[in-house]
């Protein structure tokens, strides 16, 4: 989850058991997701990224694999020897080999209502689409993002909206995250995030905004180009 998709779901051989959870939850504490996950909601089936991405909802085997952030599922029991033949032979297509097929996921299922609803340009439509219709699914996926930071939502929607398409990439990705997390702490929910979740635990988190009346103008600002402090993937005094 968050940080550990950064660690694994960019990797060329991602392997998920029976007891896989992945999410990208950050928009529960005040940031976006990241890590490069923003890439790979941004590039998942429909509108699953926008969902998944907001929500933070956890995906078992079968929903990591169908929304992007996993491969090949292999029952837990395998792993040991699985693992112990790679270290020795170096022969990845051991994977497939002792691959099998994923338990049931909902994502696939679900993906008719979420694209529905979260297929609107900005926080604001997606909200409207939420009211034309009131389903079990609906009424679950709005109450978890009013959990979550109205910003951190409606800027994670921004940036996933901006990096689909095929001229994006990681470093795409990863400067779009950086200009908000460079703005996390002065202008966005970071810290109350933080108090709420770790320090207090109170779980009650004061967001600066209201779900009902989303922050376009604060949106637009925490992603603006931070000019000299811009994300740089060349050390200082080299060019690419």
């Amino acid at each position: 989850m968050g940080g550990g998709v950064g660690i694994s779901c960019h990797g060329s051989h991602r392997i998920v058991c029976e007891n896989s959870q992945i999410a990208m939850p950050e928009c529960g504490i005040g940031l976006v997701p990241d890590v490069g996950g923003s890439l790979i909601l941004a590039r998942a089936p429909g509108r699953l990224g926008e969902y998944l991405g907001t929500t933070g909802t956890r995906m078992g085997a079968a929903d990591a694999i169908f929304a992007g952030f996993a491969d090949t599922f292999v029952e837990f029991t395998k792993w040991p020897k699985l693992i112990e033949t790679l270290e020795q032979s170096g022969d990845v297509s051991a994977i497939d080999d002792d691959s099998d097929t994923a338990p049931y996921g909902q994502l696939a299922t679900l993906q008719p209502e979420i694209d529905k609803v979260f297929g609107g340009e900005d926080l604001r439509a997606i909200l409207n689409a939420f009211k034309i219709e009131e389903t079990e699914f609906n009424a679950a996926a709005l109450k978890a993002l009013s959990r979550n930071s109205p910003l951190s939502i409606a800027c994670a929607i921004e940036i996933i909206h901006r990096l689909r398409g095929p001229t994006a990439d990681i470093r795409k990705a990863l400067e779009m995250e950086y200009r908000f997390t460079f703005r996390a702490m002065e202008k966005g929910d970071f810290l109350e995030g933080i108090r709420a979740a770790v320090i207090d635990k109170d779980r009650s988190p004061k967001w600066q905004h209201e779900l009902e009346n989303p922050p376009s103008l604060a949106t637009m600002q925490m992603l603006m180009p931070l000019g000299k402090d811009m994300l740089r993937f060349e050390p200082q005094g080299e060019t690419a």
